[in-house]
């Protein structure tokens, strides 16, 4: 009598890791920003559009504060300041009118800064422009 020998089948294992990986590609959420804010509270939000250009106001712990840009594609990354967002935003506002802007920022920036950035944005056609807040109750002061 002859014993078969016991063996895993691995033809389809390939097929198997490659539907895998592409899976995964697919369900990624990749994050434009990774730049942590302690953003101002809110009662009222609406949601940012998938896609939106992001334009990041940081202070660093020196007290420097920091400008990033992403036109909602492609990762962020730091800017000379709102003269260097006005052109990015002009070009985008120029392509497509209809493209949502955020501002993101740390709770505790002066609002001239921001002011002084959504002033550029309003200069270079911004027409749809939302501030990142975290829900909870508004601080007035």
């Amino acid at each position: 009598m002859k014993t078969a020998e016991a063996a895993i089948p691995t033809a389809s294992m390939a097929d198997i890791a490659f539907l895998l990986i592409i899976f995964f590609m697919v369900t990624t959420v990749h994050e434009l920003d990774r730049t942590t804010v302690n953003a101002p509270k809110a009662q009222n939000f609406e949601e940012a559009e998938k896609g939106a250009a992001i334009v990041v106001i940081h202070r660093q712990p020196t007290g420097e504060l920091i400008y990033k840009w992403s036109d909602g594609e492609e990762m962020s990354d730091v800017r000379n300041g709102p003269g260097d967002i006005y052109l990015e935003a002009s070009r985008i506002a120029y392509d497509n009118p209809n493209k949502q802007f955020l501002i993101k920022s740390d709770g505790d920036i002066e609002f001239r800064y921001i002011d002084e950035l959504m002033d550029e944005l309003r200069k270079a056609g911004v027409k749809r422009l939302l501030l990142l807040t975290s829900p909870g109750e508004a601080e007035m002061g």
